[in-house]
């Protein structure tokens, strides 16, 4: 008996928000999939999936030959992220990851043979995502093999937006997150990328760093892009108000910044 044929599986990096962030390499590969898979969040983040179908819309409506659909798959529960230490971190994050491969794995399964899967990732697949490691997880439940498609990341939309060079010249860039920046960070680290900082804990430097230069930007590439930046001890409580009132009128944000020395 031969063994089952692998499911093809595409990872699409689609860009910071903006149809004009996708490449030719990335429209090439949407044209190729048959059927989407698209996290169900709740009501409260339907904007990304909208964004997801209006890129679809604008690159694979209409094309010859080419026909797909969307498959929402609820994601599952993830936990209070913010309340565990590093170790209980992880597991909860391993333990949402095979939940996820469990549920997708599911779906393609039930899907003709020969259907291209599709994920369409926020930004860039290599940088703070989980998708390709989600992906490896359902290779360990069904045969599968895996065409993953870069994307433009947030911090490079980050600094377009502000029209500036990540690093001084001859300079390091340290990229972390915001569970790690007050412990890890020193003058030595250079220009620091900070992502998946719901708390904003650059306000834990301001003491300690006062002068360093802030560039913040929410939804870049979206209509909504909304910009902030200058000295830290100047600006932290304008863009602590506005991350704020952003979050509360749309429901969801992401956002990423950079701190650099004066």
């Amino acid at each position: 008996m031969s063994p089952p044929t692998p499911r093809i599986i595409k990872v699409i990096g689609i860009g910071a928000g903006s149809p004009g962030h996708l490449t030719q390499e990335a429209i090439a590969a949407l044209r190729a999939v048959d059927v989407f898979l698209v996290a169900d969040k709740g009501s409260a983040k339907d904007d990304l999936v909208a964004v997801r179908r209006a890129i679809c819309a604008e690159f694979v409506e209409g094309v010859e030959g080419q026909d797909y659909r969307f498959v929402t798959v609820p994601d599952p529960t993830r936990g209070p992220d913010a309340e565990r230490d590093d170790t209980a971190y992880r597991a909860g994050v391993a333990d949402w990851h095979a939940a996820r491969a469990d549920r997708y794995a599911e779906v393609i399964a039930a899907l003709p043979a020969d259907a291209v899967v599709g994920f369409l990732v926020w930004g860039d697949p290599a940088f703070y995502d989980s998708t390709i490691r989600v992906v490896d997880a359902i290779g360990e439940r069904l045969p599968i093999v895996t065409h993953v498609v870069p994307g433009i990341s947030a911090f490079q939309a980050l600094a377009a937006a502000h029209s500036i060079v990540l690093h001084a010249v001859g300079q390091p860039v340290h990229v972390t997150t915001g569970r790690r920046l007050v412990d890890e960070w020193s003058p030595s680290l250079g220009s620091v990328v900070v992502m998946l900082d719901g708390h904003l804990a650059c306000q834990g430097l301001v003491e300690r760093a006062p002068d360093l230069l802030i560039h913040w930007g929410a939804y870049l590439g979206l209509p909504q892009q909304t910009l902030r930046s200058g000295r830290l001890a100047d600006v932290i409580d304008d863009v602590v108000a506005v991350r704020a009132e952003l979050r509360a009128e749309h429901g969801w944000i992401m956002d990423v910044y950079v701190l650099s020395p004066s």
